[in-house]
């Protein structure tokens, strides 16, 4: 029997602690980022993009109405004509405004729907980040524990077992095979 005890995973429990402790420490910050991100995205979508498209709406239909006040004085001058120039301008501030327009509705369309598409993913994200915060610190701290109690364990040299010498050896097999005589 060996002399102490045979502890060789202390190390590769200390390597693994190790490898979770980088793991936490990149991964929590990423969550967090994504996170951010998810209301950053929101935001966006509910503040800047429908500002912005309700602004292109109204500028394009001024752009429209200008475009077919120059139809309607372009035919005043021409006794009845309209200009080609005229009525393509107003065809192209046409087909501007219904893209703005459109672009408005997908925005209202997607702000409705933000929340209902991301909050099941958001939801995930929050169990990992709960996970990485309570349940791998715990591990991490049980892991010190662990590694402690075995490096101790590893310390202590095992009981010395008195082994038998040829002689007591022999001794003892005699003893054994000889069996009390019984006289008749």
């Amino acid at each position: 029997m060996p002399e102490r005890a045979r502890v060789t995973s202390v190390e590769a429990l200390e390597a693994f602690r190790t490898s979770l402790v980088l793991y936490v420490s990149k991964a929590r910050p990423t969550l967090e980022e994504v996170s951010a991100e998810v209301l950053r995205t929101r935001l966006w979508l509910e503040n800047e993009q429908r500002m912005r498209w309700e602004n292109e709406v109204r500028r394009r239909s001024k752009q429209l109405e200008q475009a077919k006040q120059a139809l309607s004085s372009s035919r005043m001058s021409l006794l009845g004509e309209a200009g080609s120039a005229e009525q393509m301008a107003v065809r192209k501030a046409k087909r501007a405004l219904e893209e703005a327009e459109a672009k408005l509705k997908m925005v209202k369309y997607w702000t409705r729907e933000f929340d209902s598409r991301t909050e099941p993913l958001v939801k995930q994200l929050q169990k990992l980040h709960t996970f990485l915060a309570n349940d791998l610190l715990q591990a991490n701290a049980h892991l010190v524990q662990v590694i402690q109690t075995l490096a101790a364990y590893a310390e202590i040299a095992a009981p010395a077992v008195a082994t038998p010498t040829v002689g007591e050896r022999a001794g003892a097999e005699m003893t054994n095979d000889q069996s009390p005589m019984t006289s008749e």
